[in-house]
């Protein structure tokens, strides 16, 4: 008989420390962007820049490729801020003193930032310039 419990009970099993393997996994996650909105002056700015253009995008009301065009810009912005955060740590924990190739790993990976963020800067002004200088000129031109 304690068998067949077993046989029941070890999936259930299974499935709670699959979950809870999950939940911890967002956890740490979660911390991480934490610590990067906490610690990284430039994480404030995107996420200005980032509610700004989908206050924009919204008022414009795009259509849905240009939405996913959008979203896909700004999550490379977050994803390079993010993976140049992670660099910075490793390459400080590795490299405590100062040394060229240390501030060469940190300079690339700014760099990444730096081309993420301006893609995704030209990529706005091809889906929002038009229609929103439509808006603007309706608005502001209109007698």
């Amino acid at each position: 008989m304690s068998s067949k419990i077993h046989s029941v009970t070890a999936p259930l099993t299974s499935m709670r420390l699959f979950f809870r393997s999950r939940a911890q996994s967002f956890r740490f996650a979660f911390s991480g962007w934490w610590f990067v909105i906490r610690t990284q002056r430039n994480a404030w700015i995107h996420a200005i820049v980032s509610v700004a253009v989908i206050a924009v995008a919204i008022w414009l009301g795009i259509e849905a490729q240009d939405w996913a065009t959008i979203i896909l810009a700004i999550a490379m912005v977050w994803t390079a801020e993010f993976l140049n955060t992670a660099l910075e740590a490793v390459v400080d924990l590795a490299s405590p003193q100062q040394h060229m190739l240390a501030q060469v790993g940190k300079d690339v990976g700014a760099a990444a930032v730096l081309i993420a963020a301006a893609s995704a800067a030209l990529i706005g002004v091809f889906i929002l310039g038009p229609p929103l200088w439509v808006r603007l000129s309706s608005l502001l031109f209109s007698p």
